[in-house]
């Protein structure tokens, strides 16, 4: 390899090679005050026409301190003439890009910080790194592109490099590998702020010699990059590809007719970074070893390989890789590679395009935790059905049958025959035989153990309805959200039926008489309250609703406790002194007839028998009328104590399962919105 050398930046020319002239730390004594620190190895004075120089300078980003202009600290009088000889263009420092990347980087960031306590750490590792890669890039030189040369061993990646510099500065040569470490040539300052990045050490950065190759105005601004193979058998060279790759800003692979078909190429980079179409190029090398038209059919089928590893072919003015033949060797095709780099370069975009592909990949990867199958979410229907069955589970109907049936009974017994009423009254004295006793006997155990699983029925199916199409980790934490609510459900159930099954005992005498056949009045509103919760006591915490639809009574209380009186309609007093009144008449028709019988009247019969069977008569009659006029009244009051205990099974359910539920959907959501503001503008199309 020849002698690294300084070069003078602003006349352009060359100290002469050979390890005197390279060790140029006596610089800065020269008459032109320029000097050189040792750090960034400025370049120092040399005469003009000194040498032609076969070597390539040292560029280091000499520039870094002094803004590439080649000023010396103290200001002599040498510094405008250096700044007229000052030609080459210099590079700005990093300019914010406009267009859609820093939308979708900020997008990125946000789904990231939304996505931790959701997603593990390794499923957002990409993404943390493609982020933290974009704001390391562009705190960078954006009118700098990076474009590393790679290939396989022997592919001729080294002589390619050098062409493009117009210098033998990468080592060729039979002995493999023959490049160990990555090596850049900078064709302006200004980029070693990149090359740090890349981690290439100062004495391995060079600049192009002095020729058509270095005055090219459209490379002003390229960094070229000579990496090791990447198929090298040292696992440190694939290292630094693999290390180096994911930083440039463009990529030419350079392959060989024997092996542009290598799998260990197309399935470990060209496959995975097919996204990166825009900025890659793929160069077919060592055309000269074909004869005639083999050539085209070698490069035909190169293509075919890189449209099956999916990568887009730029053909036809379309977005996509460059794909050419050339022969590093004798320079056929080398000329046609540095105009379409030149173009490249000058654009300004790979920077933009690289890190676009980036995220487009790293969208890729994120797409099976974020994008749902369908439209996920609790409808109104999965919503009806879960407080369905709390209803059920709190036993809603059945307390509201035992409200009605409740109704019932008290108009009976206040419109009832005495002697119906005296039945009734030994019956409620709860002897061994009564059927209060026998029903409360008869209440299964297990009714509440069976009422706790049909709870953990109804959260697990909400919970199912819920997370049904969402992606893995969010239907997780749908279904956690759902099973820790209900974790207290069903205490809270019980606790909501035995709070509301004390309150009759408080307020049932209160709305006595205060309820129409409508059941609209206030005070009877609390007692319809205060009886469907004492309904909900006995359904579900214990007690079986449900046992009074066998016949028993009404079990609205919880067992051993005494149910509260509904409220009376305003016509039940009359209809009490109408019964009353059957029930004298009886007593009189049957005194009446006793007294003709042992002869203390005069004898006949008719009218006595003719009162007493009035009385007889009407006193049933009056009593299936009021119970044909209290059927609906009692309906009404029990759907009413069905409603309320439903309500407010449903809105416990609500606060404890649908509510935490529906916070999760409304988080993922919010990051949907977030994946698909990063892949809005995507240039890949993923």
């Amino acid at each position: 390899m020849t002698a690294v050398t300084d070069e003078n930046q602003g006349n352009g020319t060359a100290a002469t090679s050979g390890p005197k002239e390279a060790d140029a730390p006596e610089a800065p004594g020269k008459d032109d005050g320029r000097w050189d620190d040792g750090l960034i190895a400025r370049r120092a004075a040399a005469v003009d026409g000194r040498g032609d120089g076969s070597g390539c300078a040292d560029s280091g980003g000499g520039d870094s301190r002094t803004g590439g202009r080649g000023r010396s600290r103290t200001g002599s009088a040498s510094a405008p003439a250096a700044d007229e000889d000052d030609v080459r263009p210099q590079v700005e420092a990093y300019v914010p890009s406009g267009g859609p990347l820093p939308t979708r980087l900020d997008a990125l960031r946000e789904l990231v910080g939304l996505s931790r306590a959701r997603l593990d750490r390794d499923t957002l590792t990409e993404a943390g790194r493609v982020l933290d890669e974009a704001a390391a890039r562009q705190r960078l030189s954006s009118r700098h592109t990076v474009v590393a040369i790679a290939g396989a061993t022997g592919s001729g990646k080294s002589t390619l490099f050098n062409a493009l510099a117009g210098a033998q500065i990468s080592d060729t040569g039979l002995r493999r590998p023959t490049t160990s470490q990555p090596i850049a040539c900078s064709w302006t300052d200004g980029a070693a702020g990149l090359l740090d990045r890349l981690a290439i050490p100062g004495r391995l950065r060079r600049r192009p010699h002095l020729g058509p190759a270095a005055s090219d105005e459209a490379l002003q601004g390229l960094v070229l990059v000579d990496l090791p193979d990447h198929d090298s058998a040292a696992t440190a060279h694939r290292d630094q590809v693999d290390r180096v790759l994911a930083l440039v800003d463009a990529v030419i692979w350079v392959v060989d007719p024997e092996k542009y078909a290598d799998a260990a190429l197309h399935e470990r980079y060209l496959r995975p970074l097919a996204g990166h179409a825009e900025v890659t190029f793929v160069v077919l090398n060592q055309i000269d070893r074909l004869p005639g038209e083999a050539a085209e059919l070698v490069l035909d089928d190169l293509r075919r390989l890189l449209d099956e590893d999916g990568m887009a072919l730029g053909e036809h003015g379309e977005p996509g890789a460059t794909v050419m033949s050339l022969s590093a060797l004798t320079g056929d095709g080398v000329p046609e590679l540095r105009e379409l780099v030149g173009r490249f370069v000058q654009d300004r975009t790979a920077a933009t395009r690289r890190l676009s592909a980036d995220v487009d990949a790293a969208a890729a990867r994120l797409r099976p935790v974020y994008v749902a199958e369908g439209r996920p979410g609790l409808g109104e229907r999965a919503r009806e059905e879960f407080t369905d069955r709390l209803a059920e589970a709190v036993g809603a109907a059945a307390a509201g049958q035992a409200a009605e049936r409740e109704w019932r009974r008290n108009a009976g017994r206040a419109c009832g025959t005495p002697w119906l009423r005296l039945w009734r009254w030994y019956e409620s004295r709860g002897l061994p035989g009564s059927l209060d006793r026998m029903g409360q006997a008869l209440a299964p155990p297990e009714e509440e153990l069976t009422a706790r699983q049909r709870v953990e029925q109804a959260v697990r199916l909400v919970a199912d309805d819920a997370a049904d199409g969402l992606p893995a980790p969010w239907a997780q934490a749908v279904r956690e959200a759902a099973f820790t609510g209900a974790k207290g459900l069903p205490e809270a159930l019980d606790e909501l039926a035995v709070k509301a099954g004390a309150g009759p005992a408080k307020g049932s005498g209160k709305s006595s008489g205060k309820k129409a056949g409508k059941a609209s009045g206030k005070g009877s509103d609390k007692t319809s309250e205060t009886s469907s919760g004492t309904a909900a006591g006995a359904s579900y915490g214990g007690g079986r609703a449900g046992s009074a639809g066998r016949g028993g009574p009404a079990t609205g209380v919880a067992l051993g406790g005494r149910p509260a009186k509904p409220p009376r309609p305003k016509w039940w007093p009359a209809a009490v002194l109408v019964q009353a009144s059957m029930t004298l008449i009886q007593i009189f028709g049957g005194l009446w007839l006793l007294g003709q019988i042992i002869g203390v009247l005069e004898p006949g019969l008719v009218t006595p028998a003719l009162i007493m069977l009035a009385g007889v008569v009407g006193g049933p009659l009056v009593e299936w009328s009021c119970a044909a006029a209290i059927r609906g009244p009692a309906r009404r009051y029990g759907q009413d104590a069905e409603r309320r205990l439903r309500e407010a099974a449903a809105a416990c359910g609500r606060a404890r399962v649908l509510d935490p539920v529906s916070a999760e959907l409304v988080r993922y959501r919010e990051v949907r919105e977030r994946y698909a503001a990063v892949t809005e503008f995507s240039t890949t199309g993923r």
